[in-house]
């Protein structure tokens, strides 16, 4: 399968691995966020294969909802790329099964309610929002109970399948 070119050094992965399963996936997860300026838009899409969009999708949501959940993720502009896109799909095929379900009942919220989540606000607006969509508290809870297996599944999984999202050269 086509890896678009993105090459990863054996030494890279090693040094990664050493640092367990969260410093293995940021050695991908790194080299996208490089390859594509940080920047996930209709330029840099292309960039990156579906493998590695739905990898780079798990670290923005891991990162987004560790940090201010469900809210904080769509209003920094990630609802379109997690939700809109076969993130949830590709975390079940991933062997993530439990994720995806989560992923896609947060999906269901946001579906329903995009326009509003999505909507440009003010500091108060925005923290206004976490009592509006109190209905993410629970996916959020159940995330974080959730997250090292997750993790952990997925490092193996991308282990498995190195050629799926890069090429290891020496």
């Amino acid at each position: 399968m086509e890896t678009n070119k993105i090459t990863i050094t054996d030494e890279a992965l090693r040094k990664g691995a050493e640092e367990g399963m969260d410093g293995f996936l940021k050695v991908f997860t790194d080299k996208y966020l490089e390859v594509t300026g940080g920047v996930i838009n209709a330029e840099t899409m292309p960039l990156l294969n579906g493998h590695q969009h739905s990898l780079l999708g798990y670290h923005f949501f891991r990162e987004e909802v560790n940090e201010g959940g469900f809210v904080q993720l769509i209003q920094n502009g990630y609802g379109p790329y997690i939700f809109d896109n076969p993130f949830a799909k590709a975390m079940r095929l991933f062997g993530v099964k439990e994720f995806s379900k989560l992923v896609y009942a947060a999906k269901k919220i946001y579906d329903e309610n995009k326009a509003d989540l999505e909507k440009e606000c003010d500091e108060d607006e925005f923290m206004a929002m976490y009592e509006q969509y109190e209905v993410f508290d629970d996916l959020e809870e159940k995330f974080m109970d959730m997250e090292e297996l997750v993790t952990a599944k997925l490092a193996e999984f991308v282990d498995e399948n190195l050629e799926l999202f890069a090429t290891v050269v020496d």
